[in-house]
């Protein structure tokens, strides 16, 4: 994933949504579910590194005292009891030891608590659907394409410049091959249980920093959960082959104050560009309070 980060500002890129540029674990978590795979991978990872050293240490007792320099009569030894059952004992108590943590994170994703809302999000060939389903929202649907030209990078840029432009940002917050034109816009400390399906052929909702995986199958509804619990821009891609532009397919999610969300979805529901402005300008705005609370706290500080 990390070259489609090319052209983008790291910094930009890492403020927003925790990705930077050739980039090797994961992005930054911003659920409850994504820390506890962060935590799983880095435990997965001691016993392997672990088991990995011990191996190697066997290899090498094994290359200089069982040598045949060290040993010009071979022994005659055809099996080892105590051997025999360590070796079966021990591998299946260190399953048993992953496991457990394992299966409790798989049920902990499945298992959708209370939520407060509730999204729908159909895959089409190549771009997503999303539907607002509860009352009060009206028929809100849009659908989500990808900004930019993947096979003309002048034309890319252009295109992305020019939603930078309309949304009042820089063009690193319109990142190449992840940019859409429509966001999915949820509250932040909001439970949102996710319904995915498909129109066409099996596609895959991915958003790593939230810790959601999930397909999306023509004639079947697939559910999961989130609770994203900082606001900003977050990007995922689809994750299951569909098709020719299946790489250009991606995901974003964009969280924002109850308040705000509140006033978007109100104003979405008669003229959705219209709600889309008035939100960028209502997050540029809180950028510019906090950038200034932030520029007071330096100068009494230096004070």
């Amino acid at each position: 994933m990390a070259a489609t980060f090319a052209g983008v500002s790291t910094a930009a890129l890492a403020a927003e949504s925790g990705m930077t540029n050739w980039q090797l674990g994961f992005q930054r978590s911003v659920t409850e579910v994504m820390d506890d795979i962060t935590w799983f991978n880095s435990f997965t990872l001691i016993i392997i590194t672990v088991i990995t050293l011990f191996v190697l240490a066997l290899l090498i007792v094994c290359m200089s005292r069982f040598s045949a320099k060290a040993n010009p009569v071979p022994s005659r030894t055809s099996h080892n009891t105590m051997i025999e059952v360590a070796w079966t004992v021990v591998p299946i108590l260190i399953l048993v030891v992953i496991a457990i943590p394992s299966f409790r994170l798989l049920y902990k994703q499945l298992d959708i608590p209370e939520y407060d809302m509730t999204i729908k999000a159909i895959g089409y060939q190549w771009y997503w659907g999303y539907e607002y389903t509860d009352e009060g929202m009206g028929e809100l649907y849009f659908d989500s394409l990808m900004v930019g030209d993947s096979s003309d990078p002048a034309a890319d840029l252009a295109e992305r410049q020019e939603v930078a432009d309309a949304r009042g940002v820089s063009i690193a917050e319109v990142p190449r091959l992840l940019a859409v034109d429509y966001d999915l816009v949820v509250p932040v400390d909001t439970t949102v249980r996710l319904q995915v399906t498909s129109e066409d052929v099996i596609h895959a909702f991915a958003m790593p920093s939230m810790g959601l995986k999930i397909d999306a199958i023509p004639g079947r509804l697939n559910e999961t959960w989130f609770h994203a619990r900082e606001e900003g821009v977050f990007y995922g891609q689809c994750s299951e082959l569909c098709g020719k532009d299946h790489a250009f397919m991606p995901i974003a999610v964009r969280v924002v104050s109850k308040d705000q969300f509140q006033t978007w979805a109100s104003a979405a529901q008669d003229d959705l560009d219209t709600a889309n402005e008035q939100l960028m300008a209502s997050i540029a705005d809180a950028k510019k309070v906090a950038e200034s609370g932030q520029n007071e706290e330096v100068s009494v500080a230096a004070k």
